[in-house]
């Protein structure tokens, strides 16, 4: 069984037991999170695609803990005037489990 859900602009394919990395929010460590934006639902058998959401169907994960990404460098670079710029930056996530799908 798995659920398209859509969250913070993106789409996510998930099944259930599967750990998922999404956009930063202030949850604690063990609290639930249901996905409301159910796009579509599939247990094998059958297939339900909402338009543009599913009705009644949603998504419960458990909040597992916050994750940083990978570091990116951005470079800046003015040619010759004597400018070079670096800096970093790291994108923080929450980490979710999803628990159950139903719908």
């Amino acid at each position: 069984m798995y659920a398209i859900v859509a969250d913070g602009g993106r789409q996510y394919k998930v099944e259930k037991g599967q750990l998922l990395e999404i956009d930063y929010r202030e949850l604690e460590a063990g609290a639930d999170f249901t996905f409301e934006r159910v796009l579509a639902v599939s247990d094998g058998d059958s297939f339900k695609l909402g338009q543009p959401t599913v009705e009644g169907a949603s998504v419960t994960a458990k909040v597992v803990g916050d994750t940083k990404g990978k570091k990116i460098y951005i470079q800046k670079f003015r040619r010759r005037k004597n400018s070079k710029r670096r800096t970093g930056h790291r994108q923080k996530y929450v980490q979710v489990q999803i628990s159950s799908i139903a719908g």
